[in-house]
C-alpha cells in the first residue's frame, strides 16, 4: 500500500477505524470522512501516531444528506490527484423511522444512498487511478430480506431491522450492478459481511434494537478481526482481479437469492440514479452488449 489513497467513509469507530489504521500501517494516506469532530480529530491523531509523515486527512459531512453527500465527494475528488481505494464503510440503524431534510428514510440515504453518491463522485479519480478498489461493508443481515423498488423508503411496515437489513441487501445490489458497469476498466468493486463485532454500532439507536444489539455483541468477534476483510479487499494482491463479490472471513460467499438479482440490480440502481441525480455511466461496449 506503499504510495496509495484510500478514501474512507464511517472511520472513526470500530472497524472502519481499525481498517483505517491497519492500511495506514502498510504505508497507505488515509482520507477518511467523519461527522463529529472530536472524534475525527481523536481518528487522526491515531493515523499520525501509527503512519507519521503520510498526510492523512479528515473531512466532514453528514452522510445522511444529499447535498452533504455530493460536496464532500467534490471537495475529495478536487483535492486527491487519485484515489486507489474507496471503502464505503459508514452506517447505522434506528429504532425509530425517520426522514432526513430530502425526505429519504434516515437508514437508506446513510447506509445506501451515501455509498452510491460518494462513489459516483470519485469516479473519475478512481479510473485515473487503475488499477483501483471499491469496497463496500455489507452484512448478512441482508438475508430474508426483499427490495421494493416502489417502497424504497419503508414507508409502508418500517421495523429498524427491515429497514438496515435493507439498505445491506441494497449494497450487494449495488456492489453487482458497478461491478458490471466497471467491467474492463481495471477498476474493481466487492463488498463484504465483517461478522458480528462487538462495537459501538447502534449503542445509541434507541428502541427496542439498541438493547438488542448490545447483548448479541455479547457473543460477537473484536473490531480487528471484523476489521480483516475490509483490509483484505483494500490491499491483498489475492483479490486484485476479483470484482463483483460478496466475501466473509477474506472468502467468496454465498448471498441470499434476491442478492443475486442483477435486474434488481439494475432496478435500485436506476431509481437510485433518479432519487440522486447522479450516475456511473454505462461503457458504451456494455450498452451495446445488451
Amino acid at each position: 500500500m506503499q504510495g496509495k489513497t484510500v478514501v474512507i467513509t464511517g472511520a472513526t469507530s470500530g472497524i472502519g477505524e481499525i481498517a483505517a489504521i491497519d492500511l495506514a500501517a502498510k504505508g497507505a494516506r488515509i482520507v477518511f470522512v467523519a461527522r463529529d469532530r472530536k472524534r475525527g480529530e481523536a481518528t487522526l491523531a491515531k493515523l499520525n501516531a501509527k503512519a507519521p509523515g503520510l498526510s492523512h486527512k479528515v473531512h466532514y459531512a453528514d452522510l445522511s444528506l444529499l447535498a452533504e453527500q455530493k460536496r464532500v465527494a467534490a471537495e475529495i475528488a478536487a483535492a486527491e490527484p487519485r484515489v486507489d481505494v474507496l471503502i464505503n464503510n459508514a452506517g447505522a440503524a434506528f429504532a425509530q423511522r425517520q426522514l432526513t431534510a430530502d425526505g429519504f428514510e434516515l437508514t437508506f440515504a446513510l447506509n445506501h444512498l451515501s455509498y452510491f453518491v460518494i462513489t459516483a463522485g470519485l469516479r473519475e479519480r478512481l479510473l485515473g487511478s487503475t488499477p483501483a478498489r471499491i469496497v463496500s461493508t455489507s452484512s448478512d443481515a441482508h438475508r430474508g430480506m426483499k427490495v421494493d423498488l416502489d417502497d424504497l423508503q419503508t414507508a409502508k411496515s418500517y421495523t429498524s431491522i427491515k429497514a438496515y437489513g435493507r439498505s445491506k441487501l441494497e449494497n450487494i445490489l449495488f456492489t453487482r450492478e458497478l461491478a458490471r458497469r466497471l467491467r474492463g476498466t481495471g477498476v474493481t468493486a466487492n463488498c463484504l459481511h465483517p461478522g458480528v463485532v462487538a462495537t459501538r454500532f447502534g449503542h445509541s439507536s434507541g428502541g427496542v434494537i439498541q438493547p438488542l444489539l448490545k447483548a448479541v455483541q455479547i457473543f460477537a468477534i473484536s473490531p480487528e478481526k471484523g476489521a480483516e476483510t475490509i483490509v483484505y479487499l483494500a490491499s491483498s494482491p489475492e483479490v486484485a482481479n476479483v470484482s463483483g463479490e460478496y466475501f466473509y472471513k477474506n472468502k467468496i460467499a454465498k448471498t441470499s437469492p434476491t442478492a443475486s438479482d442483477t435486474a434488481l440490480a439494475a432496478g435500485l440502481w436506476k431509481k437510485t440514479v433518479e432519487l440522486t441525480g447522479v450516475d456511473w455511466p454505462e461503457p458504451a461496449a456494455l450498452r451495446a452488449a445488451s
